[in-house]
């Protein structure tokens, strides 16, 4: 899809695991001088008792089941049992041998089982579903919503196979100077910047319309904050309507439109934002500590909004998300395979930035236009969340 390229009215620069024991025998010899009588044999002593049989160990305790998501502790084995002690040896004959000890107890006791794990619990993925889910869905078309008294217009593209409930990832595109809603929704898999193909029905989409910009066609002026109404009216009706992840909005744009993203992202919109040749100084960027994920996209030479402006924009966010100021270059990178007239080209990571809130930032040779070839790296970049 192609994007005019328009010059804007206003372009401001700056904008995370067996006993035994032996009886002795007697046999004394008789006195004076005769032979004596041979003394009498000893009886046998009695056998001893045998010892008695080891008690068994006790069975281990069942794990508890798992509570919300946690798995259950296995219980813990039994000990085994104690051997018996051996029986005492019998005691000896008078001058018999001693009898046999008793014999060893039995075997110790057998080992207790291991309890059951418990189960796990069940868990939603992070989603964060809206009030709409389990309600039937709106058609994909256009619609008006009034917002402060004035009319507003967006077209909405709902997955062709949409399950009420399913938890959508929502996404926003923002059109350019000039440009409108349908410009952006398209025709086709291109639509939306490319993300329409490339989200094959995993993704609810939104192309806004914007209001005249000084008679120079719409745009996103956002006076007195009311783009960003429009966009919290929109918000409101969608989390009603149907089943969104409220945890899963992401907007795009170009030109303005991504002066608009830059805007959405100071205002905490988004859980990412993915600009195209934007600045902060038109739509504005309020004050606001709020992270939010950014890929930026620019064109070294754009002679509509010069890059100084969207690498202004860029460092709000890298300071929102806490990253330092180093840089590596990103593998893969969005430059990877892309045409030769775009080079050189270069995208690279921001280091040190909040967990889940990377800031990945890209140049190339071009003026002023949508990053080619976008929408697969938009929705690897967006669904990373």
């Amino acid at each position: 899809m192609k994007f005019q390229q328009l010059s804007l009215v206003a372009v401001v620069t700056g904008c995370a695991f067996v006993l035994s024991c032996a009886g002795s025998e007697s046999s004394p010899t008789g006195t004076g001088g005769g032979p004596g009588t041979a003394g009498t044999t000893g009886a046998a002593g009695t056998t001893g008792e045998a010892g008695t049989s080891g008690v068994a160990g006790t069975t281990g305790v069942a794990g508890t089941t798992g509570v919300a998501g946690t798995t259950g502790v296995a219980g813990t084995t039994g000990s085994a049992g104690r051997g018996g002690n051996g029986g005492p040896a019998g005691r000896g004959g008078n001058g018999g041998p001693a009898g046999r000890g008793g014999n060893g107890g039995s075997s110790a006791g057998t080992t207790g089982s291991a309890g059951t794990t418990g189960a796990a619990g069940s868990g939603s993925g992070g989603a964060s579903p809206s009030s709409g889910c389990g309600k039937a869905p709106p058609a994909s078309m256009r619609y008006s919503i009034d917002v402060s008294g004035m009319t507003r217009e967006y077209i909405l593209s709902v997955p062709s196979n949409y399950d009420q409930n399913h938890p959508y990832v929502l996404i926003f595109g923002w059109h350019p100077l000039g440009g409108s809603a349908m410009q952006v929704a398209g025709t086709g898999n291109s639509g939306y910047y490319g993300l329409k193909g490339t989200s094959n029905n995993m993704a609810i989409l939104v192309s806004p319309e914007g209001l005249d910009f000084g008679g120079n066609g719409k745009g996103w002026g956002n006076t007195n904050g009311q783009d960003i109404a429009f966009l919290n009216a929109m918000l409101t009706k969608f989390k009603s309507d149907m089943c969104v992840d409220q945890s899963r909005i992401f907007h795009t744009g170009f030109s303005f439109g991504g002066m608009m993203s830059n805007a959405v992202g100071c205002a905490g919109l988004g859980r990412a934002i993915a600009p195209m040749a934007g600045n902060s100084s038109v739509s504005g960027c309020t004050n606001g500590t709020q992270p939010v994920a950014y890929m930026g996209f620019h064109g070294t030479h754009d002679s509509v909004v010069d890059i100084s402006g969207g690498r202004t924009a860029r460092d709000v966010f890298v300071k929102r998300n806490g990253c330092t100021s180093t840089t590596m270059p990103s593998s893969p990178s969005w430059c990877d395979g892309l045409a030769s007239n775009y080079q050189p080209c270069t995208c690279v990571s921001y280091q040190g930035c909040m967990p889940g809130y990377p800031v990945t930032w890209c140049e190339y040779n071009a003026d002023h236009q949508a990053a080619p070839n976008s929408g697969p790296t938009l929705w690897t970049f967006f669904t990373q969340f």
